[in-house]
C-alpha cells in the first residue's frame, strides 16, 4: 500500500516568515553607491546648515595631538587606517623625544618603528616618517612648507593629508576629504561624488565662505560621532529638521539639540541686527 504524500499547500506549510528588511548600507570611498548629480540643497539652506554648526560648536578643533607643523603632518600621515586616539596614544612619547625633521632621522627608523607599533601599517608608515622628515631637511631647510603640491611630494602624503596640514596649521580654507566628510556628502547630498576629490571640489562650491575655515572640522565631527556609518545618531543632530536624507529617523518632534541650536542662530541674527 502506497503511503500518502503530506501536503505541499502553503496552508500546510504555514505562513512564510516575513522578508528581513535590509538596511541600506551608509556611502563609503569604496562603494559610493548611486551619486546625486547635485546637491539636494539650495544655497540658503546650506547657509543654514552651515549657521547651526557655528552655533553649536563655534571653534572646532582637530582631536589629533601637535607641537608643531612637523609633528601635525607626521600625525596625520599616521592616522590612515587608524582612529586619532590611537595615534595620540602611540605619538605622545614620540614627539616628546623627536619634535624635529633632524631629531627624527637622528631617532631611526627601527626606534620610530617600536615606537607607533600599536598603529595600523606601522612598518610602512615608520619609513615614511622618515623619508619624509629627510625630504624636509634636503628640500625645505628643515620646515614644513606651506605649499600643496610641495606636501604632496613628500613621502606618505597625500591630497588629504596636506589639506588638513594647511587648514588645521596655516589657516587655509580646505576641505580634507575623509571617509567622515565622504559619507556625508552623498548620504545627506550636501556633496555628492564618486570620489574623494569629487566631494571635495562639491563642498569647496557649496559651502559659504565665511564658515570655509572650520568647515572640515565640523562634518568631520558631525560624521564621527553623530550621523555614523552604520546607524545615524538622528536624536542628536543640529541640523536635524535641515537634512534631506532618506536615511532620516522619523521623530514626532524636532530633537532638543537641533532646537537649541536653531535658537542660538536667531540669537546670533538679532545681535547682528543689533
Amino acid at each position: 500500500m502506497t503511503q500518502a504524500k503530506s501536503p505541499t499547500s502553503s496552508k500546510a506549510r504555514g505562513p512564510s516568515p516575513a522578508k528581513a528588511k535590509t538596511r541600506r548600507k551608509a556611502p563609503s570611498v569604496d562603494n559610493p553607491g548611486k551619486v546625486l548629480k547635485r546637491s539636494r540643497y539650495s544655497k540658503a539652506e546650506v547657509y543654514r546648515i552651515f549657521q547651526r554648526f557655528h552655533a553649536d560648536n563655534p571653534e572646532p578643533e582637530g582631536e589629533l595631538n601637535y607641537v608643531n607643523a612637523f609633528t601635525l603632518l607626521v600625525a596625520v600621515v599616521l592616522s590612515a587606517q587608524a582612529t586619532d586616539v590611537g595615534v595620540n596614544r602611540a605619538t605622545g612619547h614620540l614627539f616628546q623625544i623627536a619634535d624635529t625633521p633632524e631629531k627624527m632621522i637622528a631617532l631611526g627608523e627601527d626606534r620610530v618603528r617600536e615606537e607607533i607599533r600599536t598603529i595600523g601599517l606601522y612598518k610602512t608608515k615608520a619609513k615614511n616618517v622618515i623619508r619624509l622628515s629627510e625630504q624636509l631637511v634636503r628640500d625645505h631647510g628643515g620646515e614644513v612648507p606651506e605649499d600643496r603640491d610641495a606636501l604632496e611630494s613628500l613621502a606618505g602624503v597625500g591630497r588629504k593629508t596636506a589639506n588638513v596640514v594647511l587648514n588645521i596649521y596655516f589657516g587655509h580654507p580646505t576641505i580634507a576629504v575623509d571617509t567622515h566628510l565622504f559619507r556625508l556628502g552623498n548620504r545627506i547630498g550636501l556633496a555628492p561624488g564618486k570620489t574623494p576629490l569629487d566631494v571635495e571640489k562639491a563642498m569647496e562650491k557649496v559651502i559659504p565662505p565665511e564658515f570655509a575655515l572650520h568647515a572640515h572640522h565640523w562634518l568631520i565631527l558631525h560624521g564621527r560621532y553623530i550621523c555614523k556609518a552604520r546607524k545615524p545618531e538622528c536624536r542628536r543632530c543640529v541640523i536635524y529638521d535641515l537634512c534631506k536624507s532618506p536615511e532620516k529617523e522619523q521623530f514626532d518632534a524636532i530633537p532638543e539639540v537641533a532646537l537649541r541650536a536653531r535658537a542660538q542662530v536667531e540669537r546670533d541674527e538679532r545681535e547682528t541686527a543689533d
